[in-house]
């Protein structure tokens, strides 16, 4: 009896330690958390009175920024003036004493008596405008010993207004001295009219020397003369004797120096556009 009364305070004990804890475990989650510490912080404000014509002053500056497209105002262009067109004037004809000298020169076919020739039917026709008048005619010409015209063929022209002007021009020429050699003489010659180009002097300095011989095919046949092979010329047979008056001509030239032959030869490259 007595131990069993042990046995049930024992038990009884240890129910209540049990209570007592299980108690113990809902108090402590029941409770509830302690607050953080709240920390306050304070700001001191000075408010400063502004006036009114400060405040209307300073209030664009804190607006909003407009960022609506601006219009821009462009200024209207004047038109501009046409420009006038680049012109030339007809250079001057050869003069009595050119034609003089030209009426003796018997090399290279005449060559000043070609060039005066030239000169004086580009004088006639007038004064070169830009446009669609400006252009280029070439003629082959035919002059009888006597200088008068014998005959004149266009050959092209770019040009409809430089055609008709060279026509003209041909056509009023003055009397003309004789030709050098007493025997007609025969060219082709181009008449530049156009604003920048009225024609240049030829250089005459290598015109003593004697023309290099002609190539002739020792193979060529036209067919009539007898087929019969040519005999293989040296170089030296090939050369043509030496003109008595080619010797003692002399040499007159527009370029007398190595700077004028290059700004001649300089010159023929931008007319004819050689080597583009």
């Amino acid at each position: 009896m007595v131990k069993f009364s042990r046995l049930g305070v024992l038990l009884l004990l240890s129910l209540s330690l049990h209570a007592a804890i299980i108690v113990g475990w809902q108090r402590a989650g029941a409770r509830p958390a302690p607050a953080p510490d709240v920390i306050e912080i304070r700001v001191a404000a000075q408010l400063r009175e502004v006036p009114p014509a400060d405040v209307e002053t300073r209030a664009p500056a804190t607006a909003a920024p407009d960022v609506r497209p601006r219009q821009r105002r462009i200024p209207a262009v004047e038109p501009k003036a046409a420009a006038k067109p680049a012109s030339l004037a007809a250079p001057a004809p050869p003069s009595a004493e050119e034609w003089q000298l030209a009426s003796t020169y018997k090399l290279k076919n005449s060559k000043r008596y070609r060039h005066n020739w030239g000169q004086q039917v580009r004088s006639m026709m007038g004064t070169a405008v830009e446009g669609s008048e400006q252009g280029m005619v070439r003629f082959r010409i035919e002059i009888a010993p006597d200088g008068t015209l014998a005959n004149a063929t266009e050959l092209w022209s770019t040009s409809t207004t430089a055609s008709e002007r060279a026509w003209k021009a041909i056509k009023s020429l003055p009397p003309l001295p004789p030709t050098p050699t007493g025997k007609p003489l025969i060219f082709e010659r181009t008449i530049s009219f156009m604003p920048y180009e009225t024609g240049w002097p030829p250089s005459y300095t290598l015109d003593c020397l004697p023309d290099p011989p002609a190539f002739r095919n020792p193979f060529a046949w036209d067919g009539k003369s007898p087929a019969s092979p040519s005999p293989r010329q040296t170089p030296e047979a090939q050369q043509p004797a030496a003109d008595e008056e080619a010797v003692k001509c002399v040499t007159d030239s527009t370029a007398e120096t190595i700077e004028q032959e290059e700004g001649e030869m300089k010159r023929q490259v931008e007319v004819y556009r050689w080597g583009r």
